[in-house]
């Protein structure tokens, strides 16, 4: 993969593609729906808020007024809403050709999940991982299909307590407990890869982390607040690792897309490495079993 200097003018023409993204409202996952539709993709926004959905489908149509987009409710800190979103989309299509897990909260206070979930483990892996399962029988249908996880940085800092995910006996860090979502993402990949390998019908299943991006997901902390606009890159930039991940015809399973520049913190988007922790085999088997027994979702 040679290109170094990679923008949204590599995409090809996504005409014909059915392609849904969570958190679509906001940030990463805004202007990946905006570059993807005026690339002629047809974008579901799976979103908790609809309201502002409809906001972000009318803003997109002022530059692009035939952009194909749909609105479908969606809250991943509710495996029932998962089960719903999931069960009426394989009902109303028979494709989808990319699923871009990209809704995510950051750092927020403690709190739990519907389903006694902490928060940021919850929205960010539980619920994709329910999504993507119930998802993967129409992902298998469609040619070509590939699954996008949306990892950080921060999964650099993670280090998952498999006999506390929930914080239930630990006092609670949500620093570390965001670090450790984000590694999950990565362990999740990786699981999807080798469970897949030899499926000549497995989507491609790859990742990708933005680097430092000025986005409202660090809104709960007052020091990312205050440096974002200092340090951070554009959305429009930050979103690139992603957009590579889900339409570079030359990306293998299994590949890391982030920012190639200042210790991955900005710049055109390349392959990646992450860290050794997020290559332990043995973490990614154990975080399978554990979330396959949590959602109650078995691929």
């Amino acid at each position: 993969m040679t290109n170094l200097n990679w923008t949204s003018e590599d995409i090809p023409n996504q005409s014909n593609k059915v392609i849904v993204i969570t958190g679509a409202t906001s940030g990463l996952g805004k202007q990946a729906t905006k570059v993807l539709a005026s690339k002629n993709a047809k974008v579901i926004l799976a979103v908790r808020n609809t309201q502002k959905a409809e906001d972000v489908v009318m803003e997109i149509r002022k530059d692009f007024p035939n952009a194909k987009l749909e609105i479908r409710h969606l809250d991943l800190g509710k495996l029932k809403s998962v089960q719903t979103f999931a069960e009426e989309f394989t009902s109303d299509y028979s494709q989808l050709d990319v699923l871009i897990n990209n809704a995510g909260i950051m750092m927020c206070p403690y709190s739990k999940t519907e389903d006694g979930f902490e928060i940021q483990m919850g929205t960010n892996h539980f619920g994709h991982f329910a999504l993507t399962g119930l998802l993967i029988p129409l992902l298998l249908e469609t040619k070509d299909s590939r699954v996008v996880a949306t990892s950080s940085i921060a999964h650099k800092s993670g280090s998952i307590n498999f006999d506390d995910i929930n914080w239930e006996s630990r006092k609670y860090s949500t620093i570390k407990a965001y670090s450790d979502s984000k590694l999950a993402n990565l362990y999740f990949t990786y699981e999807l890869v080798r469970k897949y390998k030899g499926n000549p019908n497995a989507p491609l299943f790859t990742v990708a982390h933005p680097g430092g991006t000025n986005t409202d997901l660090g809104r709960h902390m007052s020091i990312t607040r205050l440096l974002a606009p200092l340090f951070g890159q554009n959305v429009e930039t930050g979103t690139l690792p992603s957009l590579r991940a889900a339409t570079d015809l030359n990306a293998t399973s299994g590949d890391y897309f982030g920012p190639k520049s200042f210790f991955e913190s900005r710049g055109y988007p390349v392959i990646v490495q992450p860290n050794k922790m997020a290559q332990n085999e043995e973490n990614a088997k154990r975080l399978w079993e554990i979330s396959e027994q949590l959602t109650g979702v078995k691929y």
